[in-house]
């Protein structure tokens, strides 16, 4: 007989380990799956000032802090990805990308989110070979180079400051006419000099031979079309919800953020819970992943309970 498990968690990052801390200090049979415990915080977020118990502490070094605990929290850790969450009458089964299947009486969703891509002509055509979507992974391979980093939003500007020291200069381009980022970034951004912004700006191809050296852009309001020599493209566009694996079994909004009771954060599956960044809402924190977390797993919890009964 296939063991079974009252909580299967997908995913790594804080969610998904806030999530196993709890199942673990409630005893749960647990297991949680995932490729690894980085998440965006450990290649994203660069120096991390709003978690509580850290004035500051780099995204790396937090992920790791992660691992480290779940790790001791007496709760089954599998390696992998899953591919397809299955009703399994009352239950559900996990098939991961390897074949192995995992029965479960519940989910917790943890995903987070992938990169959203430009979809232009060279960006397929030159990923790892200049374009890419992590500064703190690639950004020492552009030292003393010219880059593009697209989007003007909190990712973009926070990768225009990480790149500010390591970089020769950086063109950021928004496609609205406004910048979206918060007051604190745009401040410390107007402080670096190796910076020009361009808003307005329609990305329309990426060009190089072995490697990336220039990009194309539109300027919205005359129509003109304009080239940059770079050496690099850094895309911070945004994110998709990391959420194939349920496609057809639970509910999406239009944006394929997944929908949620806000006080259960359960899903319209009975049994199936989500929590981070792949859920619908305005604010993606790593605090409030993390809190989701620990509240989709206590109601992961009460849910069983009144299963039993």
């Amino acid at each position: 007989m296939k063991e079974k498990y009252e909580v299967a968690i997908i995913g790594g990052g804080p969610a998904g380990v806030s999530a196993g801390i709890y199942a673990g200090r409630l005893r749960m049979k647990t297991i949680l799956v995932t490729k690894n415990f980085s998440g965006q915080v450990g290649i994203k977020a660069v120096d991390i000032e709003n978690y509580p118990g850290f004035e500051s502490i780099s995204g790396p070094d937090l992920a790791k802090r992660f691992e480290n605990q779940i790790k001791k929290q007496g709760i089954d850790i599998e390696n992998g990805e899953v591919s397809k969450i299955s009703k399994l009458g009352d239950d559900f089964s996990l098939t991961l990308k390897s074949g192995k299947e995992i029965e479960t009486m519940s989910v917790i969703m943890t995903t987070g989110a992938d990169p959203r891509p430009l979809k232009i002509p060279g960006e397929k055509e030159f990923v790892g070979r200049g374009v890419t979507y992590c500064a703190l992974c690639d950004g020492p391979v552009f030292a003393d180079k010219s880059v593009a980093i697209i989007g003007g939003g909190n990712n973009g500007f926070e990768t225009v400051i990480f790149l500010s020291k390591i970089v020769k200069d950086m063109h950021l381009l928004e496609f609205g006419d406004t910048v979206n980022a918060d007051a604190t970034n745009q401040e410390l951004v107007a402080r670096l000099d190796n910076i020009k912004i361009i808003t307005g700006a329609m990305i329309k191809e990426i060009h190089g031979d072995k490697f990336v050296n220039s990009i194309t852009y539109q300027d919205r309001k005359t129509g003109e079309e304009k080239k940059l020599a770079v050496s690099g493209v850094f895309v911070e566009i945004g994110y998709i919800p990391a959420t194939y694996y349920a496609k057809g079994l639970v509910e999406f909004n239009d944006k394929g953020e997944v929908m949620v009771d806000r006080k259960t954060y359960q899903t319209n599956v009975a049994g199936i819970f989500s929590a981070g960044d792949l859920n619908e809402g305005s604010f993606k924190q790593i605090v409030i992943a993390a809190g989701e977390g620990a509240s989709a797993l206590l109601s992961a919890h009460e849910y069983l309970k009144t299963k039993r009964r």
